[in-house]
């Protein structure tokens, strides 16, 4: 027995079961064996993960979901995310070690754009994570990916899925938004049984206890506390046959314009529920710019989208990408440059953006993908106006 799937029935004998009432020494049993094969899980994904170091007392970030009605829609909340959240730790170091895998690609600091981990990130009031999957090395399991770069040749997707169910477990008032997308450019097979793999962990246990089984549509606060909701960035379409019992939102990638300042997209036609998104993440300005003209160009986008937010739609997804990039500039303006800025005296999009959204306190912004989400210390704060 393997030891993903030895600790997945371990966990579905403990902690994650049913409720059913077990007694005596073998629910001591049962538990200890349960904690341990979490715990080996959690060792699996930390490169991704991190660690769970829980949150201060005077952290008004961790549990903010609390402060909200059951009845709240999702789409009328204003939700701080993380874009390419998986890239934490990677460094040029981890790039170097992973060089037999890729070969020789971009300096790392070209894919980072988070640097605290996925644990750090819940507990710091994160709610909507973008994550990019493709095939580990021999094409067995699912791990992280941001373009070109292997973040981790041995963490999977069910690990960090399993670190996500623990953390809920311990703040059962929190609702996640899971964007998956696969990453084509990694130079792995994009074929049939990656799909069948994603598929049937979505509907195995103990993911159907975690992840919201709804299809088609985003509900209430309610009705994903203490669960996960997809943002299905892929196809199964080579999957026809696997057509059954689908989750989440499908947010078509013919649909996703690349590169758009303003897309329609789409995802329940029945319905006419749309998301409205800004992914304007690579910086159009003639070369040599400099890093002034190109953060301005991109925090002009981002605010006239998280504006809309607020003036328009009102029963409509938003998402707001203010991550970026310009890496043929000259010189290059990498993802932490146009979220910090330069480090002298031109600032990043993150510090232009915080005193617009205190200026617009209490309004609704839709989801706000960042880079570098606590650089600027009151950003998350600021989209949660707490």
């Amino acid at each position: 027995m393997s030891l993903l799937l030895f600790a997945t029935v371990a966990l579905s004998l403990g902690a994650f079961a049913s409720p059913i009432a077990r007694r005596g020494e073998e629910q001591k049993a049962q538990t200890v064996l349960a904690q341990s094969a979490l715990a080996e899980i959690l060792k699996q994904g930390a490169p991704i993960l991190g660690y769970d170091e829980g949150c201060s007392r005077s952290n008004a970030t961790c549990d903010w979901m609390a402060n909200y009605s059951d009845d709240t829609k999702i789409v009328h909340m204003s939700i701080p995310g993380t874009h390419d959240a998986a890239t934490w730790n990677y460094t040029q170091a981890t790039q170097d070690e992973f060089i037999r895998y890729t070969g020789e690609i971009a300096a790392a600091e070209y894919y980072q754009c988070q640097e605290h981990s996925l644990f750090q990130m819940l507990n710091g009031g994160i709610r909507a994570f973008d994550l990019r999957v493709a095939y580990n090395p021999g094409n067995d399991t699912i791990g992280f990916h941001h373009s070109e770069a292997m973040l981790s040749p041995t963490a999977t997707v069910e690990d960090v899925f399993f670190g996500f169910y623990s953390w809920l477990d311990k703040h059962p008032t929190e609702a996640l938004l899971i964007s998956v997308n696969h990453e084509s450019s990694t130079g792995t097979p994009d074929d049939a049984k990656l799909y069948e793999h994603l598929y049937d962990l979505f509907n195995s246990s103990p993911a159907t206890e975690y992840w919201v089984q709804t299809n088609g549509t985003l509900g209430t606060l309610g009705e994903a506390r203490g669960k996960m909701t997809l943002l299905q960035r892929f196809s199964y379409d080579l999957l026809p046959a696997y057509d059954t019992n689908r989750i989440g939102i499908y947010l078509d990638a013919d649909q996703w314009t690349d590169n758009g300042v303003n897309i329609t997209l789409v995802y329940n036609e029945a319905e006419d529920q749309v998301a409205y998104i800004e992914d304007y993440y690579d910086i159009g300005v003639e070369t040599g710019a400099g890093a002034a003209e190109n953060i301005l160009w991109k925090y002009n986008a981002t605010t006239a989208h998280i504006q809309d937010a607020i003036d328009n739609h009102p029963d409509q997804l938003y998402i707001s990408f203010a991550s970026s990039e310009h890496d043929v500039d000259s010189p290059a303006e990498t993802p932490r440059i146009m979220a910090l800025g330069n480090g002298t005296d031109v600032p990043g999009v993150n510090q232009k953006l915080l005193p617009w959204l205190q200026e617009r306190n209490g309004s609704r912004f839709g989801i706000i993908m960042l880079d570098f989400f606590d650089s600027v210390p009151g950003l998350v704060e600021a989209i949660l106006s707490v």
